[in-house]
């Protein structure tokens, strides 16, 4: 990292818009293109300095297999432009931030897209294993008596497909049957739970009305604003929404204290800083390290970031007193509290301090704005990167959970 300093020269994004509704035709694909083509002309620099795009994508469609190449050809980028595409749930924005980050940082390239997009509305319906074998029997006959016994197979149950599930693979919970888990262990209350949500509503609906969230956002379809706002909330509201994933009495997650079902896309515009003095376009902010961690999920599925930050900060000889800016992605306002708990008291590594309130997700964050699952690492970045410019603030961090027991930390500094 001491060769070339990374700075981020521009993010921008889709609106947010709930599963089902004003951006439920576009794929991820084409929320990923859109994001990429607003953060070129957003940056400033010349496309052919661009010498990278990585894009991340959760709900994966085999038919695009490395859709950030795809983006590529359909967005005007030169065609001899390399690309990839990965998949690491919630961090996969942060892993392509970092992917390009390293090319530049070790003078591969000189600049590079970061992109992540996820479509909740158009996941890819998979047949099940014994329609797929019948399937590709019939494809596999020849003749027209090999085919009749192929078709004799099928049976009406084969056509049913398989609906995408958000439960673990190695446990059968989905995520937020783990944070009730976690909830109960930490002992975070209802209450504070609709608190942090109440907070990141009140904050996004404010930076979307004094303009800080709408320079980041390239309306898509007539979506000027993300549509899962809730200016009009209050805590006696939140108070009178149902568990959704422990019905019982001790049930403490709802749908308005847990991060909706979103689609949308994001960008980032990554270069050397040298590049961009040259090019005189504005850095607001450069990448200074960043650190993964992961757990086994038995232990907290959504507590890695306990690990992560403190190993971040500790590198530097830095505190949570230290960070000017703190942006934590809101799966669940109960995974948000138990984050906030371990730094504090120390959990598996040494404790790194309390947040200030003040300084954390100042405009807001997932619970307010969505979190289509790629997109969310880019739409932190960018966010935190235009407070810290605005500001003039000299450190912000970066922290974000991840399915799987994972998560992923950035520190930035402002040059």
């Amino acid at each position: 990292m001491e060769q070339h300093n990374v700075v981020i020269v521009a993010g921008r994004r889709t609106p947010f818009a709930r599963t089902g509704t004003a951006l439920s035709h576009h794929s991820a694909l084409s929320l990923g293109s859109h994001a990429v083509t607003a953060v070129m002309e957003a940056g400033g620099l010349p496309r052919e300095s661009i010498g990278a795009l990585c894009f991340g994508n959760v709900v994966l469609d085999p038919r695009t297999p490395n859709a950030g190449r795809e983006i590529v050809l359909r967005t005007g980028l030169p065609p001899r432009l390399p690309a990839h595409t990965l998949s690491a749930y919630c961090i996969s924005g942060l892993h392509a931030v970092t992917a390009i980050t390293q090319e530049i940082a070790c003078g591969r390239i000189q600049a590079g897209i970061a992109a992540g997009a996820d479509s909740l509305s158009q996941p890819p319906l998979l047949f099940r294993a014994a329609a797929t074998r019948a399937f590709m029997r019939l494809a596999g006959a020849r003749g027209l008596g090999s085919r009749l016994r192929a078709l004799l197979e099928f049976r009406p149950g084969h056509l049913l497909p398989e609906v995408p599930s958000v439960a673990e693979p190695s446990t059968g919970l989905t995520m937020g049957e783990h944070c009730e888990i976690m909830a109960r262990t930490w002992q975070i209350s209802r209450a504070v739970q609709d608190e942090i949500a109440l907070r990141s509503h009140q904050r996004a609906v404010a930076a979307w009305d004094d303009g800080r969230l709408a320079a980041e956002v390239t309306p898509l379809d007539g979506l000027t604003r993300d549509n899962l706002l809730r200016p009009d909330t209050s805590l006696e509201k939140l108070a009178g929404l149902r568990p959704v994933f422990d019905k019982g009495p001790a049930g403490t997650l709802t749908a308005g204290n847990s991060s909706p079902l979103t689609d949308g896309g994001a960008a980032v515009l990554l270069a050397s800083r040298r590049l961009a003095e040259e090019a005189g376009v504005p850095i607001l902010a450069r990448i200074r390290d960043w650190e993964y961690a992961a757990i086994d999920p038995a232990e907290g599925l959504l507590m890695a970031p306990a690990l992560a930050v403190p190993r971040l900060l500790a590198r530097h000889g830095l505190t949570l007193d230290d960070m000017d800016l703190i942006e934590v992605h809101e799966a669940f306002s109960a995974q948000v509290q138990a984050n906030l708990a371990a730094w504090e008291q120390g959990w598996k590594e040494q404790a790194v301090g309390r947040v200030d309130i003040d300084r954390l997700n100042v405009c807001g964050s997932s619970i307010a704005v969505g979190h289509p699952f790629a997109a969310t690492g880019g739409r932190i970045l960018t966010t935190l990167a235009n407070e810290m410019h605005r500001r003039r603030a000299r450190l912000g961090l970066v922290s974000i959970c991840a399915a799987g027991a994972m998560a992923g930390a950035i520190l930035l500094e402002r040059p």
